[in-house]
């Protein structure tokens, strides 16, 4: 029988696995984002707006996947979806690399996000698990989602550099391979003490009864899906897009591949700390509060970023991601204030099934306001998206339950 300090012990490695897989889960499926932009319509003699719709039945498949992913984890294993998530999503970015016409393409991407569906039901359900605040857990691991979306530039522009596209998806895909066979060892060493499991939570933490009434509860839920809705718009708009705004905005500072590379990674890096900053203040001030303000600045520098270029362009799209990314705690905070713990992952389920559907319309939209007029009107778009956010959360109920308040 295991140790409370050995038990503690796994669970910080079970923890690192589950902040690894969102890492990946963010940095496979925008592979594709750079390729495109970068070489791919060079070399296929495609334009952007033709291109970029082929990555749409991934992003779709990324959103689909999550309810039936959910309910097998509920009702048969979250740590062995999760083993499937690593292996599975490795092969689909390997076998992604084999493609030679837009149409493969699309089925490695549509295999990509159909394995990468698993992740968020399913290893934010174990990442909340038991917890009594769970702002900072689900920031950390966002951390690491977030470092993915910038790696994704980052790497993507070095190995196309140093050895074509193809190794874009190929070297991700052998790591996380690798990353697969060390997590299915890890749950064979634990097979006793099976960390982050279902019973952990009738222990105490987030679980049990939600304490909201009936008509609070479907106010809750009603927001959590709307701002679910047009968060994942702006979300996917921006994590697709930046490297190509990089490129137009920034072309007298970011002149190479690589550089459009590194100048992404770094505004992703920097805008993780979003997510820290909510994490930390949702666990001890106003949900409801916090989550007006961060829309409202979501507006605010889509505004500020019409017509601009060069160093200022840099400055505000490092200032409108860390508010993008800020979001992206405060729903799965949400989430598991009010959802018990048996139907937990079914729950997150929803939200990131309505979020990755919503989110696949962002593709062809991009395709669309680019052609016809610029990204411009890109940014007002999605300010007014911002905007309907900050307005919807403000008829949030503002109460206690579970010890936090809404």
């Amino acid at each position: 029988m295991p140790n409370q300090s050995e038990t503690a012990v796994r669970a910080r490695i079970h923890f690192l696995f589950l902040n690894i897989g969102h890492f990946v889960d963010h940095l496979l499926p925008l592979v594709f984002a750079s390729v495109a932009a970068l070489t791919l319509t060079r070399e296929w003699e495609m334009s952007y707006a033709e291109l970029i719709p082929y990555a749409t039945p991934g992003v779709i498949a990324f959103g689909l996947g999550a309810l039936p992913a959910g309910w097998l984890a509920d009702r048969w294993s979250r740590e062995k979806m999760m083993a499937i998530f690593f292996v599975g999503i490795g092969i689909s970015a390997i076998a992604t690399a084999m493609a030679t016409t837009p149409v493969m393409m699309a089925l490695g991407l549509f295999a990509i996000g159909l394995f990468g569906s698993i992740y968020h039901p399913v290893g934010l359900a174990m990442v909340i698990q038991g917890r009594q605040r769970t702002g900072m857990p689900l920031a950390v691991n966002g951390v690491f989602g977030n470092l993915g979306v910038a790696c994704a530039a980052l790497f993507t522009g070095l190995l196309i550099q140093s050895s074509g596209w193809k190794a874009a998806f190929i070297w991700p895909g052998v790591v996380t391979l690798l990353l697969g066979g060390a997590y299915i060892g890890f749950l064979f060493a634990c097979r006793n003490v099976r960390p982050g499991s279902q019973s952990e939570g009738k222990r105490g933490g987030a679980t049990g009864s939600t304490g909201f009434a009936r008509a609070q509860l479907i106010r809750i839920v009603l927001i959590v899906f709307a701002s679910t809705a047009l968060g994942g718009l702006i979300f996917q708009s921006t994590t697709f897009a930046l490297p190509k705004i990089v490129g137009e905005r920034m072309a007298d500072i970011a002149v190479s591949v690589s550089d459009i590379g590194w100048y992404a990674f770094g505004i992703f890096a920097l805008a993780s700390i979003g997510q820290l900053i909510v994490g930390f203040v949702v666990d001890r001030w106003s949900l409801k509060y916090v989550f007006v303000t961060v829309a409202a600045c979501q507006c605010i520098f889509f505004l500020a970023m019409v017509g601009l270029s060069g160093p200022w362009a840099l400055v505000t799209a490092t200032a409108f991601m860390l508010v993008v990314f800020g979001q992206i705690p405060i729903n799965d905070v949400l989430i598991g204030r009010v959802a018990k713990t048996q139907w937990r992952s079914r729950a997150l389920a929803a939200r990131y099934i309505i979020s990755f559907s919503v989110s696949a319309t962002a593709i062809p939209m991009i395709a669309w306001v680019h052609a016809s007029w610029g990204f411009d009107i890109f940014f007002l778009i999605l300010a007014a998206a911002a905007a309907v956010i900050s307005a919807i959360v403000l008829f949030l109920p503002r109460l206690q339950a579970s010890g936090n308040a809404v």
